[in-house]
């Protein structure tokens, strides 16, 4: 590998196509942070098309995406039906709420008591029963070509950008980090393909949302993304930083090809956040108090919100915490997506520990008088089926399900809309993805005919829905 520190190279006089191309190579001269300092485009300067901005009365600074992976049953957590057959109620019985007449699954006490803070939507509807393409039409607001296919990966038609994304080109970032943030890593099936609706897609990878993995609940959690190697001071690393400019400075006299595409802004912000401290800082879950953590719990998905609350602290304005993938995950049953031995895997390892950490944030940004501007959205791509089947479990089901809202704009103690008597179709109130998009950046301040360009020019209003004025404040 080239050293930046290489003796007798004159920038200023000529550097070699070679040197250039050796230097093209390189990963952030030997750091690692492949997301940040990937190539913005292959050749030249990226064309940034602009967007044309309708601001929304919204006041939210920032969004907290929760995204519970699989898929939770609606009548196990915000919309039981004590009244139904035994083989529709499932095992997991009611527990009243702080909303009069509304009752939560009996796993979350904790979330039952806050329910005045929340706006539950109980007929969500995507009606599309696979994985990746109904979680692209959630995490986009557009549906998937065609509906129901499992393992669909990203790629044309089906390139929307994820809200992230979106965000990413309406709102540049505050400060070294970027505007939009993923973690603790990808959302992907069994076979390990990757869903659709999670980059940037039409937009390039420019506007994809950062994605960090990490284990944060691990006792080795560490990002070394934002670790620097030994051998590289903050002093070798701002030299290097110099030369890259030089780099871009000489690009035009040298005849080099792609260079500032190679270094651009992602690679200059990478530096940034590296000779930052305030910036590294963010994901540093050591600051906590050990109480704090505790509420959390210990768990990658608790800890994973604590760091999202770090997170939009440092000005990032939307984290999306994907529910923890581990490779111990049961081949049956991975994460939510509960296909047998429901109860137990709803008592032992799901509802628990969603109940702590989503009940620990919203009272963390409470208490930091955070709560009011930030939005907070928990969600999946789809629910489960109305009766539980010969596994005692359930499985995938797109027709209505439900999910909560909470902060940054929204109405506490309010459910908007209703299911069937069995959990199986809307009755009321039924919400699309579309609406869902078009009410969360409406929250963000950005109306839903705002538009964006792709790089062929093209105009693209952020979401064709209707925002759910009922559940704003």
């Amino acid at each position: 590998m080239l050293s930046l520190q290489t003796a007798g190279m004159s920038l200023r006089n000529q550097v070699s196509r070679r040197e250039l191309m050796r230097i093209g190579g390189l990963s952030a001269c030997g750091l690692s942070l492949p997301q940040l300092l990937k190539p913005v485009s292959t050749f030249g300067k990226e064309i940034r098309p602009q967007a044309i901005i309708r601001p929304s009365s919204g006041k939210a600074r920032s969004c907290i995406v929760l995204f519970l992976m699989g898929g939770p049953p609606q009548h196990s957590t915000w919309d039981p039906k004590p009244d139904a057959p035994s083989e529709v109620r499932g095992q997991i019985g009611p527990i009243a709420t702080s909303i009069p007449g509304v009752s939560f699954g009996e796993l979350m006490p904790k979330l039952a008591v806050r329910a005045d803070q929340l706006a539950v939507l109980r007929a969500v509807s995507t009606n599309d029963n696979a994985h990746s393409s109904s979680g692209y039409y959630m995490l986009t607001g557009r549906p998937h070509a065609p509906m129901n296919a499992e393992n669909a990966n990203p790629g044309p038609p089906n390139d929307w950008p994820n809200w992230g994304a979106v965000l990413q080109r309406l709102s540049p970032p505050a400060r070294d980090l970027p505007t939009s943030v993923r973690l603790p890593h990808h959302i992907f099936n069994t076979d390990g393909s990757v869903w659709p609706g999670q980059d940037g897609g039409m937009l390039g990878h420019i506007a994809d949302p950062w994605l960090f993995r990490c284990a944060p609940a691990s006792p080795d959690y560490r990002i070394t993304e934002f670790q620097l190697p030994r051998e590289v001071p903050l002093e070798r690393l701002s030299a290097r930083r110099d030369l890259v400019r030089e780099l871009e400075r000489s690009r035009d006299s040298s005849g080099s090809v792609g260079l500032s595409g190679t270094f651009g802004e992602q690679q200059q912000r990478a530096y940034g956040v590296l000779a930052s401290a305030a910036s590294r800082g963010a994901f540093d879950l050591s600051a906590e108090s050990f109480e704090t953590r505790q509420r959390y719990g210990a768990t990658q998905f608790g800890q994973s919100c604590l760091l999202a609350r770090r997170l939009i602290e440092a000005d990032v304005r939307l984290v999306q915490v994907n529910w923890y993938r581990g490779a111990d995950e049961p081949s049956d049953k991975p994460c939510w997506d509960s296909h047998a031995d429901e109860t137990n895997r709803l008592k032992q390892v799901l509802v628990p520990p969603t109940d702590d950490a989503v009940s620990a944030l919203l009272d963390d940004l409470s208490d930091r008088g955070r709560l009011e501007e930030t939005l907070v959205v928990c969600m999946s791509e789809f629910g489960r089926t109305p009766r539980i089947n010969a596994n005692a479990g359930r499985d995938h089901w797109g027709p209505v399900f439900s999910m909560a809202l909470a902060g940054g704009g929204i109405q506490g103690g309010i459910v908007h809309g209703a299911s069937d008597d069995l959990g199986a179709y809307p009755r009321s109130g039924r919400v699309v993805p579309e609406d869902l998009t078009a009410t969360i950046m409406h929250c963000l301040g950005f109306a839903a005919d705002t538009e964006f360009f792709d790089h062929q020019g093209r105009p693209h209003a952020i979401s064709r829905g209707q925002v759910i004025h009922s559940i704003l404040a």
